[in-house]
């Protein structure tokens, strides 16, 4: 499936609409798949799941891409808005937003020397998807129950600034043996701020 998805990011860029929104929706479908076996214990947890909006969950797929893909992803798109990013974190991004709840979050490294979490995803896989995200209500909350119920670890003690004013964390998890893939897929969990 590697070489699909990097076709499928190189069809991002397409000047075809049509093309566009078929690329998204094949990277979109088959990570989303990815992750939602990765965590299918987690929704039969009743906190968990309401912590992610259970049934009305809100999935994005995070995809890395050098920064000239991510100029040319931007402009064939109608150059929607960048993301404020935390500057520590050397990225940039935006989101894309297609029919049927596909949505994606483009990223890219400000500087590919650095050492950014997509900095060194870049140097180690080339252009894919980094990471999928999931809405969270309460992030702090929902680590706290993937820590003691499950047993999973997460990248940072607690939640961080994110992209858009977001708290974040993030969580390693093995790819599951039944899906034909193997390795690690991240999941982000985010929690918008409210408006005070």
């Amino acid at each position: 499936m590697l070489n699909s998805i990097s076709g499928a990011i190189k069809n991002l860029a397409a000047a075809d609409a049509r093309l566009r929104a078929t690329a998204a929706e094949e990277i979109y479908r088959y990570e989303r798949r990815l992750a939602e076996r990765a965590t299918a214990l987690w929704w039969r947890d009743p906190d968990l799941s309401a912590l992610l909006l259970g049934p009305q969950r809100v999935v994005t797929v995070g995809i890395a891409v050098l920064p000239k893909n991510f100029a040319r992803i931007r402009s064939a798109n109608g150059a929607p808005p960048l993301a404020v990013v935390p500057p520590d974190q050397n990225a940039e991004e935006f989101e894309l937003h297609f029919a049927d709840g596909v949505e994606l979050d483009v990223l890219t490294t400000r500087d590919p020397a650095g050492q950014g979490a997509i900095a060194r995803f870049l140097g180690k896989f080339g252009e894919g998807v980094q990471q999928v995200e999931f809405q969270c209500t309460d992030v702090d909350r929902a680590t706290e129950i993937l820590v003691e119920r499950f047993g999973v670890k997460p990248v940072y003690p607690s939640a961080r600034p994110g992209a858009g004013g977001t708290r974040i964390n993030f969580f390693l998890l093995a790819v599951p043996n039944d899906t034909g893939e193997s390795g690690k897929i991240l999941i982000e969990l985010y929690q918008k701020q409210h408006a005070s």
